[in-house]
């Protein structure tokens, strides 16, 4: 995510759990986007640092000028390029965030601060520079919390419904917004965070964009107010978490590269998910029928930070090898195994193939995968090795022939028949 708060940076470290109903989360929250509600906290870290570094009297929408200046040397192309590297096939760009900021030259006025847009399209150049690299652009947008409407801030569990916008006039605010990002970008995906203000009327927008991008994805945080409310969605999320079995519906979980979805420059090694874990938990999820939304927060001119860019590209390294067993495919019967040598293994299917998904590297000249069964005619492959693999088939298991010489990667994807 990328905005104001891109340009302090910073939520501390003190509470990495993830667990958004607890008070302990909420005045120690390692969200840097919520920069603005924490620092006006009293006694919370993020109030300290901010009163240390730009004094008590500062006000947050002060920092447009800095992040104004420095998103307009942001160079789009490059950051499509990265995408690209990764492999992923779709993007969601933050349009508006909490604190109201927007990305874009919009045209409906806010009624309660001026000010209130970057000078420069970042949406509309994000559009065309991703669009240039066959990467699809869905759009980002909070509909649920609105600080310039309601400023709150929040400070405790309680606060999260008294702090949502729910007037006449926010309704129509978002609604002409959602109408106007529909209009002026076609996004691939409507990404509402929150949910939706009762005064909204968010089916009406739904049919507006699905008339307008008929291929088009909505997820699943449109219900308005508190439910129970009439609302609709194609896929669910599931943020810092993932599902433990395979789901029938589509689904999406969304993490950042570390602890926080923007920039928080506090964040270290210890802070940051490893290249390991990373493609591990994206198997994991892909198995389960799931797509991974990873974030990564730039700096205030949009460059990705050092520790991120390392992250994605080598998951996008990995995908270079292993995408056969990622792009349109399903769930298998199962969505886990385990081999002789005690190494996890996560399941695709596409077509007539299974694909086999090693979590480590093995060892020895043959892996054993257990309850598997392959057509008698299987070619076991590689993927990544142009030679066929023996095999032998074991009672309820399958004994493969490994190359004598295995590349160092985080994971291996057999590719096999079934019958």
């Amino acid at each position: 995510m990328w905005g104001l708060y891109s340009v302090p940076a910073w939520a501390p470290l003190l509470h990495k759990d993830h667990d958004f109903a607890s008070n302990g989360f909420i005045v120690n929250n390692p969200y840097a986007e919520w920069y603005y509600n924490v620092s006006r906290i009293p006694g919370s870290p993020t109030e300290a640092y901010n009163r240390e570094h730009y004094g008590a009297a500062h006000n947050y929408y002060d920092f447009a000028t800095e992040f104004n200046k420095r998103a307009s040397h942001w160079d789009a192309d490059k950051m499509a390029a990265i995408v690209q590297q990764t492999g992923a096939k779709y993007v969601v760009f933050c349009a508006k965030f909490h604190d109201g900021y927007l990305l874009w030259p919009s045209a409906v006025p806010n009624p309660n601060q001026r000010n209130i847009t970057a000078t420069r399209d970042l949406v509309g150049d994000m559009k065309v520079a991703m669009e240039k690299r066959g990467v699809r652009l869905g759009l980002y947008y909070s509909g649920g919390f609105d600080w310039t409407f309601n400023r709150g801030p929040i400070e405790r569990n309680e606060d999260y419904e008294a702090t949502k916008p729910e007037t006449v006039a926010y309704g129509r605010y978002a609604d002409a917004q959602i109408e106007e990002l529909i209009t002026r970008y076609h996004p691939a995906v409507l990404w509402n965070d929150i949910d939706w203000p009762r005064t909204g009327h968010p089916l009406q927008l739904m049919a507006d964009y699905y008339n307008a991008v008929p291929d088009g994805l909505v997820d699943d945080r449109f219900t308005p107010g508190r439910p129970p409310a009439e609302t609709h969605s194609d896929f669910q999320t599931a943020e810092y978490t993932s599902l433990k079995q395979i789901s029938l519906r589509k689904w999406e979980a969304n993490r950042g590269v570390g602890q926080s979805f923007g920039y928080n420059r506090a964040e270290g090694e210890a802070d940051t998910i490893s290249a390991r874990d990373l493609i591990h938990l994206f198997v994991d999820i892909v198995s389960k029928n799931g797509n991974l939304l990873l974030d990564v927060g730039p700096e205030a001119d949009g460059t990705i930070p050092a520790i991120q860019l390392s992250r994605i590209r080598a998951l996008g390294d990995w995908m270079h090898v292993n995408s056969e067993a990622i792009y349109a495919t399903t769930p298998w019967s199962r969505s886990s195994g385990e081999s002789d040598q005690g190494i996890d293994v996560r399941f695709t299917r596409k077509g007539p193939n299974l694909y086999a998904i090693l979590l480590d590297k093995p060892h020895g000249s043959t892996i054993l995968l257990r309850g598997i069964h392959p057509a008698p005619s299987s070619a076991i492959a590689l993927l990544g090795n142009a030679t066929p693999l023996a095999w032998t088939q074991r009672g309820d298991d399958i004994e493969v022939q490994l190359p004598p010489q295995l590349p160092d990667q985080y994971a291996y994807t057999l590719r096999l028949t079934l019958p």
